[in-house]
């Protein structure tokens, strides 16, 4: 009997589908380093992502993971107004052999958001890593579907397969394409990195439209990996915004700040949307479908999209 095969799902039991919140900023953290965590918390991170692939030697992986565990252990036991409200994330190594199945059944427990996936090829790969965390599940008593899949596109195929990676499980969120320099995309697709990210834009714009399109929610960008590069890191994540997506991945805690303020409107923006609303619903009252609102036509569409802007960020 064949890895894959002795990893399907105790009953193929449905997972449904979990709402997932928006996260704008996901740092990255050394499995090693979990006393990281309260820094993350400060830097104000929506989330943090214990990483226990290329941040961690061969040799310190058994003793991170169980650093890992045991901080989402008291994670779990911590109300969410004493530990911040940041959700933890755990990239695990690929799902090559047993190893990485013990790994996933180590950390999937109550204080876990969601398996950040690692090189991922194809649907294949998601379907696997989906049956895996069913079970996981299953043995932690943990609701199916609880925890969210965030897959690694850092292959040219699984790149070109976005699209069916992303409809391929229901527990799949937070997909988007990362673009640091030097790393696994640049070396699998070839490009030559540039601040501006101009050779990159093509392949940010249509993973976001592939998930967007396969209906995976909240979609996430990054990396900037220069340290100091603040003003960088702004106008890469205003490009990421732009496009479409909801927030980016992070290495350092400086640049979770600069990331937030990025993916949260402003305070004229939240105003704008509400008289927009009102401005809208004052047009339909008088038997009017569009209006002129500063300078632009306006309809129902419009004003549905600013409703859901005020829903996401709670005014």
């Amino acid at each position: 009997m064949s890895f894959e095969e002795s990893s399907k799902s105790p009953a193929d039991a449905d997972t449904g589908v979990v709402d997932r919140p928006p996260l704008r900023s996901l740092l990255f953290v050394p499995g090693t380093r979990t006393d990281w965590l309260p820094k993350a918390r400060a830097a104000g991170a929506d989330a943090a992502i214990l990483d226990l692939e290329d941040a961690v030697p061969a040799v310190d992986k058994l003793a991170a993971r169980a650093q890992v565990a045991d901080a989402l252990a008291r994670a779990a036991a911590t109300s969410a107004e004493q530990a911040g409200r940041m959700a933890l994330f755990v990239r695990v190594n690929p799902l090559d052999d047993w190893a990485g199945a013990e790994e996933l059944r180590a950390v999937v427990r109550p204080g876990l958001a969601g398996i950040v996936l690692p090189k991922v090829r194809s649907v294949q790969d998601v379907k696997l890593a989906d049956r895996l965390l069913g079970w996981c599940e299953q043995e932690q008593c943990l609701p199916p579907g609880r925890v969210a899949l965030v897959p690694l596109l850092e292959t040219a195929r699984g790149l070109r397969e976005a699209y069916d990676i992303a409809r391929a499980a229901a527990r799949i969120a937070y997909m988007g394409a990362l673009s640091a320099p030097g790393g696994d995309v640049e070396r699998a697709i070839g490009y030559r990195w540039s601040p501006e990210g101009t050779e990159t834009l093509a392949l940010r714009s249509r993973v976001l439209l592939d998930a967007r399109a396969a209906g995976a929610p909240c979609p996430v960008s990054g990396l900037w990996t220069r340290v100091g590069d603040l003003p960088g890191l702004r106008a890469f994540a205003e490009q990421n915004r732009s496009l479409g997506y909801e927030g980016m991945m992070a290495i350092h805690p400086s640049h979770v700040p600069v990331i937030n303020e990025v993916f949260s409107p402003s305070s004229a923006e939240l105003a704008r949307c509400a008289e927009l609303i009102a401005a809208v619903e004052s047009a339909q009252r008088e038997g009017t479908g569009a209006v002129t609102f500063q300078g632009e036509m306006v309809d129902e569409a419009m004003a549905r999209t600013a409703r859901l802007v005020l829903e996401r960020h709670g005014a």
